[in-house]
This record gives structure tokens, sequence and C-alpha cells, in this order.
């Protein structure tokens, strides 16, 4: 690997939410990035993304220093195929995969900079949310799951100065967060991240609702 990663070509991909996301930041800084809609279809259109994206910035995936995959929480299949493509083409092309909350990716595009705390919520759907505060840039605690208004006690408890995520709206309907995918602070976070991050894990919203012949979870 080359001697100087902040020069080596990095990837991200999110298939955490309504979206097959990727980004990829190339040596000279320059960010080539793909975002579509999509309700469910992330397994099968997430290589085909990425390989365009290759494709456009003329690079093999032997060039790559990191791969970056927002972890969730997140819908089951959108966050497992995430997951473990990134795994897997980390394993074949020698980069290191790297693992970003999506809780936290949130928090740090509503404040970049780190001063604040941020309250970061996402729509687990059935009444549920799944949050965690972030206070100039570091969790506060493990990410909690609850009802709307056991997440609203702890938002105005928190005294955040920002919220976000897909549940934003659910404890400010003025909350003007449009939900997507946040590209730029996971291509931030995977580069800040340390050498010896563990490899990513998937932090579902909540189990799948099907299950294998005995009971088995998928």
């Amino acid at each position: 690997m080359a001697s100087d990663p902040l020069h080596r070509p990095v990837l991200v991909i999110d298939t955490t939410g309504r979206w097959c996301a990727a980004a990829l930041q190339l040596a000279n800084g320059r960010i080539l990035q793909r975002d579509e809609a999509m309700e469910r279809g992330q397994a099968e259109r997430l290589a085909p993304l990425v390989g365009e994206l290759l494709d456009e910035a003329g690079i093999a995936p032997r060039e790559l220093w990191r791969i970056g995959v927002a972890t969730g929480p997140g819908s089951f299949a959108g966050t497992r195929a995430g997951t473990a493509f990134a795994r897997g083409l980390a394993l074949a092309s020698g980069a290191q995969a790297v693992g970003v909350s999506s809780l936290a990716a949130m928090a740090h595009e509503a404040d970049p900079e780190s001063r604040a705390a941020v309250f970061a919520v996402h729509d687990a759907r059935r009444s549920e949310l799944v949050w965690q505060v972030f206070s100039r840039g570091a969790a506060q605690g493990e990410p909690v799951r609850s009802d709307v208004a056991d997440a609203r006690a702890a938002f105005t408890a928190s005294g955040a100065a920002h919220l976000a995520g897909s549940g934003a709206h659910l404890l400010d309907p003025a909350s003007p967060w449009v939900d997507h995918s946040p590209l730029m602070a996971l291509l931030a976070l995977t580069r800040e991240a340390g050498g010896d991050t563990p490899l990513p894990s998937p932090h579902y919203a909540r189990p799948p609702d099907a299950a294998l012949p005995g009971g088995i979870v998928p």
C-alpha cells in the first residue's frame, strides 16, 4: 500500500434506506457519486453501480485504500446487502473495509465541525425509533430503540442543538431534515477511522419478519 493513504481512493456505499448510493473520492480529491432512489433491490443494483463509478474514474478495485459502508440502523435486506458487499470487495481488492454507523454519519453531516450536541434518530417504523446522542462528534452511549414518546423526552432532556435522521420529523414536525444518504459524511468518517477498526457488522433497525424453517433467522 502507498505510504500516504490520504492520497489513495476511497469508496463508500450506503444501502440502509430508500436508496442505493455510493461515492468515490479519488487521489486528487475529485468525488464521483451515484444516488438512486430505491425501495428494494439494492442487492442487485449495488455491484453494477459501484462498477460504473470505478469505470468512470478509470481505476481498478485494487487501487482502493478503504471501502466504507453505512452499517445502519437500517432496513434488514438493504443493510445486510451493503455490509456483505463491502466486506467481499475489500477481501478481493485488498482494501480495508470500514463500517460507519448511519447515526454517526447523520450527526457528522448536521455538525461537521463537531462543536455541539446532535440527536440522531432513525425511523424504524411501527411507531419505533432508534436514536443516539453525539456530543462534539463523540457518541454518548449506545443506540437506543424506543417508542416516539420516550425518544421525544430523551431529545428534550439532551438539550441537543441539532436533530438529524429519518425520524427527525416525528420528534419535531418543523424539522427541515430531508431523509437521504449522507455520502460526504461517510467519506469523511471512513478516512478518519483508525487502522484497527473492526470489520463492518450490520445494525438492523429491527429483526427480520421472516425466518427459515425451524425458526432460523436468515
